[in-house]
């Protein structure tokens, strides 16, 4: 039996996460991690580009919601837990930038603020001193 991709909006999985009925799994790159996060109770942070070495080790038991910045790797990310044997993958829809658009929690670490005329240049912002 072929695995199930669950596209969910913002509103959806904030309650599934924080209801502890799902885990959110961020697959930005570290920089952008350390800058924004959503804000629920449990995630787990694994880059796209790590994502198919490492999946194998999450629990299949357990509801993951894919999540990046705008929703574009999202999906392919919860293809990737398919792929590695969930039966069922979460993918949300418009990633951090419609979660944050929608008035839900967010973490944001000044400190970690990235600069870059675009989302392809986007690098750790460079301290006046």
């Amino acid at each position: 039996m072929e695995g199930k991709i669950i596209h969910l909006g913002s509103h959806e999985a904030y309650d599934l996460l924080k209801d502890g009925e799902a885990i959110l799994l961020d697959i930005r790159s570290e920089a952008m991690q350390n800058f924004k996060q959503i804000d629920v109770p449990k995630f787990v942070l694994i880059p796209f580009t790590d994502l198919s070495e490492q999946a194998a080790a999450l629990p299949d038991d357990r509801f993951f919601i894919c999540a990046d910045s705008t929703g574009i790797q999202s999906k392919a990310a919860a293809q990737i837990l398919l792929s590695a044997g969930f039966k069922v993958a979460g993918n949300l829809a418009g990633g951090l930038v419609d979660w944050e658009r929608a008035g839900l929690p967010v973490r944001i670490n000044i400190k970690e603020r990235l600069s870059g005329s675009c989302m392809c240049q986007l690098r750790k912002r460079e301290s006046k001193k």
